[in-house]
C-alpha cells in the first residue's frame, strides 16, 4: 500500500512518520530538498512544491511492503492516482498552534505571520484536503493511536 499522510502544520505528520519508520515501515517526509523545491509563481510569490519526477519515481517504483509519504503541497493532487489512500490528519486551531509553539524539530510557525498563515490555511486549504481524502483521522488522539489507525488502513 502507498499512503499519503497530509494535513496542516502541527497535525503530527512528521511524528507519525517517525513512529511508522521505527515500526519497520518505509516512510518519506517530503519536507526536504530531496523531495520538494521552491518555485516562483506567476504572481511573484514562492511555493514549496513536490519535485514531480522524484515523487513519480518513488511511487511508481514502490512494490514491496507499505510506503507512508507525508506532506502537504499545492501539487500533491497530481499524484493522488498513484496512492492507495489519502489520509487527512486534522485537529482544531488551538491544538495546532500549541503543538507548533512547543515543537523543537521544525521552526515553521514560530513567527506571527507564519501562525497567521497556519490559521488561514486551516480555513482555506484543509477543506480542499478533506474533500479529496479517502480517510480522515482525528489527530487530537494520542499519536500511538494515529499510527495504529494508519497501520490498520495499510493492511486493508
Amino acid at each position: 500500500m502507498k499512503v499519503l499522510i497530509t494535513g496542516m502544520s502541527g497535525t503530527g505528520k512528521s511524528t507519525a512518520l517517525r513512529l511508522l519508520r521505527l515500526r519497520g515501515h518505509r516512510t518519506v517526509d517530503t519536507d526536504t530538498d530531496a523531495w520538494s523545491q521552491w518555485v516562483t509563481l506567476p504572481d511573484g510569490s514562492a511555493d514549496w512544491i513536490w519535485r514531480e519526477q522524484a515523487i513519480t519515481d518513488l511511487l511508481s517504483n514502490h512494490n514491496e511492503g507499505n510506503l507512508f509519504v507525508g506532506g502537504c503541497k499545492t501539487n500533491q493532487g497530481r499524484f493522488y492516482p498513484l496512492f492507495d489512500h489519502i489520509v487527512l490528519l486534522s485537529a482544531p486551531a488551538e491544538v495546532l498552534l500549541a503543538r507548533i509553539a512547543a515543537r523543537t524539530n521544525n521552526p515553521y510557525g514560530k513567527r506571527p505571520e507564519e501562525r497567521d498563515a497556519v490559521l488561514r490555511h486551516l480555513t482555506t486549504v484543509e477543506p480542499l484536503l478533506r474533500a479529496t481524502a479517502t480517510v480522515e483521522i482525528d489527530a487530537t488522539v494520542p499519536i500511538e493511536r494515529v499510527v495504529q489507525q494508519l497501520e490498520e488502513l495499510a493492511e486493508h
